[in-house]
């Protein structure tokens, strides 16, 4: 099996590691928080049948396939898939930009390798799409504890580049994912905002539970530049030399504007939204945001 080492940064993986020890107390508290959907009983109707894979309950095997195709597969039920959980990653060039220890495409992976973990512990299953104006990797939605290599493998391949298209992506994804689930979109949210929110919008008419990590730098949230300073485009040819004291006041207004905007459309909309700064230790930026997630689902 080839090194995960490879796919992410060692000191990503130690704080995948750590998250373990610290998030125990939630994910075994109440169920991760993510696990407890109202789209999600415990039903034991049978949904599907999915390639047989060593380990797999011989009980479940599904004989009369086997004895007219030759191939074993595993009769699937609605229990054995009470969470199905797409990571919608961006990797568009605006989230390269970073001045601490972790960009925002890092930090971005990061917490999508780290849901990824927390969710296939339960032993649900989860996949990821990466995307930038376009998607650039997938990996398939699956349960098997293996499958978190395939999703650090699709993170790292996806590079940044090009340019946000929100709305094309999130409604693709509510294409090839039309069964109800949970959708995490994973963004800095630098594109249009009536397609982000359309598109949002979109997943849950589709019947998805919806939750938003708005990932900033720093540096995007509190501007504390001085003195000359030229502000170049990550996602166009545009710059601009300037003197940003005399910007201050009228970006942090607008961003707040912008982030105010965010917060209400998605409360509205009754998706869960998170604004976290690549400057807050990952772990607990999600302790704080499952439980905060449990007390306003009353899970």
């Amino acid at each position: 099996m080839p090194d995960s080492k490879r796919f992410v940064h060692p000191e990503a993986v130690k704080r995948i590691g750590r998250l373990e020890l610290r998030a125990r107390h939630v994910v075994e508290g109440f169920q991760s928080g993510m696990h407890r959907s109202p789209y999600f009983g415990q039903s034991v109707e049978f949904l599907q049948h999915r390639e047989y894979a060593p380990g797999d309950d011989l009980r479940h095997v599904d004989w009369t396939v086997w004895a007219k195709q030759d191939r074993l597969v595993v009769k699937q039920y609605e229990e054995e898939t009470n969470l199905r959980c797409v990571l919608l990653v961006d990797v568009s060039n605006s989230m390269q930009y970073g001045a601490g220890a972790m960009n925002k495409y890092e930090y971005a992976s990061t917490v999508a390798a780290s849901l990824a973990w927390l969710v296939l512990k339960q032993q649900d299953a989860v996949g990821v799409l990466a995307f930038d104006a376009k998607v650039r990797r997938k990996a398939p939605v699956r349960s098997r504890r293996g499958h978190l290599l395939s999703i650090i493998e699709a993170l790292d391949a996806a590079k940044p580049s090009d340019k946000t298209a929100m709305y094309p992506i999130l409604r693709e994804a509510a294409e090839s994912f039309p069964r109800r689930g949970m959708m995490v979109l994973i963004s800095d949210l630098l594109a249009d905002p009536e397609g982000t929110l359309k598109g949002l919008k979109l997943l849950r008419q589709r019947g998805h539970d919806v939750l938003v990590f708005h990932i900033l730098d720093d540096d995007e949230l509190d501007f504390p530049f001085s003195g000359p300073t030229r502000f170049e485009g990550l996602e166009s040819d545009d710059h601009l030399n300037c003197n940003p004291r005399a910007l201050r006041e009228g970006y942090l207004a607008a961003l707040n504007q912008f982030l105010e905007r965010m917060r209400r459309d998605c409360a509205q909309n009754t998706i869960d939204y998170a604004l976290i700064r690549t400057s807050e230790p990952l772990d607990a930026a999600l302790a704080k945001f499952l439980s905060s997630r449990l007390g306003m689902h009353g899970r």
